[in-house]
């Protein structure tokens, strides 16, 4: 029998995932494969739910996100969920140097709300998480205590690990390199109105 897998992406968690550990030529990721590059021989992968928010104050990350953004678009059977990104303010407290920390929010609840939903309307037999933020502990908590018969495997980024989740998911596993090096977008990816996209040169 077929196993029904739906992935949930933390899309911050795994590009600053990425980013400490220096792997920059893997943010043009088809986060689609590389759900389907995890899955056993007897799971289907039926959707792919990306999380993420859009980056502000900086143009050119921002050009480079919707660059991303679009090629992901391009995939069928992927959905994006949209959180907040937006600048606390903060104050070295030996200088008094004043600036603004960067904050995205929202995405565990969004997550939270999507894969209990699809529980609940039973869309998958296991559940494909790849975020090691604790606070969705809570969230791996409650499916198992009120579907018995779903499974949630948890898949950490490069540099991302939670004890919490590794101690309540049925399964974990790192996401090692070669899974990453087989799941790239290529190069240029066509919209379907025929717009070639590009990978920033920066991502290469």
């Amino acid at each position: 029998m077929i196993n029904r897998v739906i992935a949930y992406i933390d899309g911050f968690n795994l590009y600053f995932g990425l980013r400490e550990k220096g792997w920059r030529r893997f943010y043009w990721l088809n986060v689609q494969l590389l759900a389907q590059n995890l899955l056993k021989f007897n799971q289907e992968l039926v959707m792919t739910k990306y999380f993420t928010a859009r980056v502000i104050g900086s143009p050119d990350k921002g050009k480079r996100q919707s660059t991303f953004i679009e090629a992901l678009e391009t995939l069928s059977n992927l959905e994006i969920f949209y959180g907040k990104y937006q600048l606390n303010p903060r104050e070295c407290p030996h200088c008094g140097f004043k600036d603004q920390v960067p904050n995205e929010k929202m995405t565990d609840v969004n997550i939270a709300v999507e894969m209990f939903s699809d529980a609940a309307k039973d869309k998958f037999d296991t559940a494909l998480l790849l975020s090691a933020d604790s606070d969705l502990a809570p969230l791996v908590r409650a499916i198992k205590n009120t579907f018995a018969q779903k499974r949630i495997v948890i898949a950490f980024p490069p540099k991302r690990e939670s004890v919490e989740l590794s101690n309540i998911a049925h399964a974990c596993l790192r996401i090692g390199r070669a899974n990453f090096a087989r799941s790239l977008f290529p190069n240029k990816v066509k919209k379907a109105d025929g717009f070639i996209l590009q990978r920033p040169p920066t991502w290469k």
